[in-house]
């Protein structure tokens, strides 16, 4: 679901820790957006995290 098609990032799981220091699972997720990308001529939609977006890994169509 939240994975990027470039760079493999996906979620990652932790623990959360409150104020008064209770401990729950978290689980944060990538910043993935569907963008239309141009790929070897060919124009498709992907998952792209968007780091890979603001460092131009990949080619908006």
């Amino acid at each position: 679901m939240a994975k990027c098609e470039i760079c493999s990032k996906d979620v990652h799981f932790g623990i959360k820790v409150s104020h008064s220091h209770r401990r729950s699972n978290k689980m944060w997720k990538a910043n993935v957006k569907k963008v239309k990308i141009n790929a070897n001529g060919v124009v498709r939609t992907a998952n792209v995290c968007t780091r890979c977006l603001r460092s131009n890994l990949v080619a908006r169509a």
